[in-house]
C-alpha cells in the first residue's frame, strides 16, 4: 500500500481571497507543501524567484513547453503560467500533500492529468460588486485591468460546477472554517 500524495487544487477569481486562505492554511498547517508556478510577468512589490513564483523569460518558458515539461500552462493577462510536470510527480511519490495556485483551466487541466490525485476547491466572492470593491482596496491594479479581472471572473464562475468544493469568501473565519473541513474530509488535514 502506498503512500501516495494528494494534490489540493485552489482556483478563485482575482480578489476572492484566495491567497489569503492559502496562507493562512500554510501558517496553521507548515507540513503542506505549496506548488510554485512559473511564470513570464515580472515580480511585484518583494516577491522572489523561487518562492512566490518561478520567474522566466518568455524564451525560457516556451523552451520548457517544447520539451514538455509543463502539467498545464496558459496565458493570463498577457503573461505566461504554468505547472511542472516533475515537482508534481516527485511530490505524489513522496507522499506530499501539495496546494495549488492556479486558474480555472489551469486546475482542470491538472485534474484531467491526475484524476485520482485531485481535491477541486474554487473559492469565490460574495458577488461581483464585492470583487470590485476588493479589487480596487488592492490598489495594485488600474481601471482598466481591474474591469478585465471581473469579465473574467464572470467565465470562470461559470466553471464553479468542474469543482468538488465551493467556498464562498463573504468572511474569512467562516471561509477559512469551511476550508479546514473540506481538507479534515479528505484526509489533508487532522
Amino acid at each position: 500500500m502506498s503512500n501516495r500524495g494528494r494534490l489540493v487544487i485552489f482556483s478563485a477569481p482575482s480578489g476572492s481571497g484566495k491567497t489569503t486562505l492559502i496562507n493562512m492554511l500554510r501558517k496553521e498547517h507548515p507540513e503542506l507543501e505549496f506548488s510554485i508556478s512559473a511564470t513570464t510577468r515580472a515580480p511585484r512589490g518583494t516577491e522572489k524567484h523561487g518562492i512566490e513564483y518561478f520567474f522566466l523569460s518568455k524564451d525560457e518558458f516556451e523552451r520548457k513547453i517544447a520539451s514538455g515539461e509543463f502539467v498545464e500552462y496558459k496565458k493570463v493577462y498577457g503573461n505566461i503560467y504554468g505547472t511542472l510536470k516533475e515537482y508534481v510527480d516527485d511530490a505524489l511519490k513522496e507522499g506530499k500533500n501539495v496546494l495549488f495556485d492556479v486558474d480555472v483551466q489551469g486546475g482542470i487541466d491538472i485534474k484531467h492529468q491526475y484524476p485520482e490525485d485531485v481535491i477541486m476547491i474554487f473559492i469565490y466572492p460574495p458577488s461581483l460588486e464585492v470583487l470590485k470593491e476588493r479589487l480596487i482596496k488592492r490598489g495594485t491594479d488600474t481601471a482598466e485591468v481591474i474591469e478585465n479581472r471581473l469579465k473574467f471572473a464572470k467565465i470562470e464562475m461559470e466553471k464553479m460546477k468542474e469543482y468538488s468544493y465551493n467556498i464562498m469568501n463573504g468572511s474569512l473565519d467562516a471561509a477559512f472554517n469551511e476550508l479546514k473541513e473540506v481538507l479534515r474530509e479528505n484526509k489533508i488535514i487532522k
